[in-house]
Order: structure tokens, then sequence, then C-alpha cells
């Protein structure tokens, strides 16, 4: 076997289409010698369609990483398939309407707990939930999008987002005496489910193509998905609570 990740297991969420990043990260991983489990919930006859898109059909298992019954089954699921983890891969985000589109002062108290419930906590969740199953050198890896700024309509995705930012670097914190890394990517925007479901998101679109200095394309999840295998892969032993952003260095330029 070769390849990057050559002998690696993984653990892959978020795969709802082949338009996802989670996709593309499940796709490439196994390309370059990894084996892959997927996580779905909902619509999981979906999620498993979607497998068998794969260059090799990955199994799939049942995961809402708000039910803890679920996540405290989690190593057992995963053990059905495979002998442990060397890596995690989070994305998974989610936010009620109310929290989105312009709704920042409005949004209730129950929303918001919802967003950041799925999309910062299950982050910390997640890992420990998979944390038997893993042993120095393993990561975790999730996925961002830059929340040093408030960007129009995102609300509080973004706050959600920020959060999971620093909770990556606690876990990095907290989990680096074990040997495991915590990092984030930070992607530009792509036409993904997450983001169609964003009122108005579609006003960042002209304007990271026009301003990235490497350009933009708003439908190629392989540049993030391979910055996530390289988090994933034996080449960044010493990285942790970092996050690299893979935007066409939108995020280094000045408005």
């Amino acid at each position: 076997m070769s390849g990057l990740l050559a002998g690696k297991r993984l653990l892959v969420t978020g795969v709802i289409t082949d338009a996802s990043i989670a996709f593309s990260v499940a796709k490439l991983a196994q390309e370059n010698g990894a084996q892959v489990v997927l996580t779905g919930y909902g619509r999981l006859s979906l999620v498993e369609r979607i497998a068998k898109r794969l260059p090799e059909p990955a199994p799939v298992i049942e995961v809402d990483v708000t039910n803890t019954e679920h996540l405290a089954g989690l190593a057992d699921r995963v053990r059905e398939h495979v002998d442990g983890l060397d890596g995690v891969v989070h994305s998974i985000g989610f936010a009620p309407q109310s929290c989105l589109g312009g709704g920042f002062l409005d949004a209730p108290w129950e929303d918001v707990a919802t967003a950041l419930h799925v999309s910062t906590f299950s982050y910390k969740s997640l890992a420990m939930a998979a944390l038997p199953l893993m042993s120095p050198g393993s990561a975790v890896v999730g996925l961002t999008f830059d929340a040093t700024k408030a960007w129009p309509v995102y609300d509080w995705m973004g706050v959600a987002k920020a959060g999971l930012e620093s909770a990556s670097r606690y876990l990095a914190l907290h989990l680096g005496k074990q040997g495991i890394r915590s990092n984030l990517v930070a992607a530009g925007p792509l036409r993904t489910i997450a983001a169609k479901s964003i009122p108005g998101f579609d006003q960042f679109e002209d304007a990271w193509a026009e301003r990235a200095p490497l350009g933009w394309s708003l439908t190629d999840q392989e540049p993030a998905a391979r910055a996530c295998l390289a988090l994933l892969s034996d080449w960044f032993p010493a990285t942790t609570g970092e996050i690299v952003h893979v935007d066409g260095g939108y995020h280094a330029i000045g408005s």
C-alpha cells in the first residue's frame, strides 16, 4: 500500500453529497492508502448511496453528535470495521434559520444553543468518543470559515465557528499529552449544501473570486480536502492548535 495516508484508519463525518468537502476528503484519503469509515445521521440512506461513489465503498455508521448514547457507542461501532483510528474528520455544522441571514439580533437562545451544540461542542464530543480508538500520532481535523471577522448573513454560525476555533486550541492543549493533534482548515466559500442553506451567502462569491490573490473556485473542494489529508498525515507531527487557510489567500488581503 502506498500514498500519503498508507495504512491510516480514518473516521469521516459530514458526507451528505459528493459536492461536500468531506466526500472529497474520503475519496482522496482512499486514493492515498487510507481505510475510511463514514458517519451519517437522519438521511443515512443518502450517505450510504454516496459512499458507493467512493473508489472503495465505505461502511457508514449512524452518529448524532448531540446524542450521548450514539457517542457512547461510537467506538464499538467503529471497531466493527477497523481496529483503531489514526484520524477523525469533523465536518459538521448546523444552525436554525433564525440564526442566519441577518437574524443575529433576534435569534432566540434555544436556536443559538442548537447551533453551538451541533457546530462547536460536537468537536470535543466527537474527539472524546473516538479517543479510545486513537493512539499517539493520531489527529483530529475540523473545518471552519474564518471566524476572525463578522461576515454578513453568517451571524450565529460565525460565533459557533469562533467557538470551534477556540475549542480546537483547547483540544490541542488537553490531548497533546497523549500525542494527539487537533487542527482546523479554514476553507473559502464553496457551493455545498451547508452554504446553500444560508440566505444571502452568494454575496461572498463574486468578491472572493475577484480579491483572492490565487483566485478561487466555488466548486472545487479538493484544495481544502488536500489540506485535511496533509494534517492527518505524518508530515505535520509537531503541528497542533493550528488553522490552515485554504481560501486563495483572501484572508491575507485588507478590505
